[in-house]
């Protein structure tokens, strides 16, 4: 068994799993860790657990302790050396006339390497302004570029509904979404309605669309022919929330039946 917790990073919502060792971490310590790329800070997402061996991945990486003073005043120099390389990076991106949008930047821990995340429409050749962000700040330089929906986790934001978007708060993993997962929770199909900030379909549908299937699977489907107190009628709508469903009857009326009287 290993003592296993969650840790997660400013740039990335998804969390990672760590060897805590004997450290004694709780939910919300933020720790140094050891990645592939070097020591990075995170936060604990998660108390500790233990796991049997056989369930983690070869390559596991370790917590390397939980910050201390020091290490916060690292973080700092760290922050202003992030704005000091976005703005010199924004600025060589102009001057380059480079058809790129810087979103992020970010410096690890040990300062062994800075990387810029962008967003472009088509493959940019950066080359040339990685030679220049190498010569100036003398450290291993990545652009990475990222999709729109990886845009709109970082950047943040207030979603349709008035709280901060999925992404960047309850969702880890950015699933696949599609309009049948619109269509199950009988949303309206308008792109404007069911797009996010990032332009695609927003990942709520897919948070929520297992709990609308399970909802459903005793509900009678649109288009069935059911038996009602009143007569046999024709399902035309669900509401699976407030758990009604509204038949249109065969004399033409339509009525709404609370789904636990079926």
């Amino acid at each position: 068994m290993k003592n296993i917790i969650g840790v997660k990073f400013k740039k990335d919502n998804k969390i990672y799993s760590f060897d805590a060792g004997d450290l004694p971490l709780k939910k919300g310590d933020q720790v140094i860790v050891k990645t592939e790329h070097g020591m990075a800070m995170g936060t604990a997402a998660t108390d500790i657990k233990a796991e049997p061996l056989y369930t983690l991945p070869i390559n596991l990486k370790s917590v390397i302790r939980k910050m201390a003073e020091e290490d916060f005043k690292i973080k700092k120099d760290n922050e202003l050396l992030e704005m000091e390389a976005r703005q010199y990076c924004l600025d060589r991106i102009r001057e380059r006339n480079l058809l790129m949008k810087l979103i992020e930047v970010d410096c690890l821990f040990d300062k062994t390497q800075i990387i810029f995340y962008f967003t472009a429409e088509n493959r940019v050749d950066f080359r040339e302004l990685v030679k220049d962000l190498v010569q100036m700040f003398k450290t291993r330089i990545e652009l990475r570029q990222i999709g729109a929906r990886q845009e709109a986790r970082m950047v943040k934001g207030m979603g349709v509904c008035g709280r901060e978007v999925c992404c960047a708060t309850l969702i880890h993993n950015l699933d696949r979404v599609s309009v049948k997962m619109a269509k199950e929770q009988s949303v309206s199909l308008n792109p404007e309605k069911i797009s996010g900030l990032c332009g695609r379909l927003m990942c709520c549908l897919a948070f929520e669309f297992e709990a609308y299937q399970d909802m459903k699977k005793h509900v009678p489907r649109c288009g069935k022919t059911i038996i009602t107190p009143e007569g046999r009628g024709k399902v035309i709508r669900q509401n699976v929330l407030q758990g009604e469903i509204a038949v249109e009857l065969e004399d033409g009326r339509e009525i709404t039946i609370d789904i636990s009287d079926l």
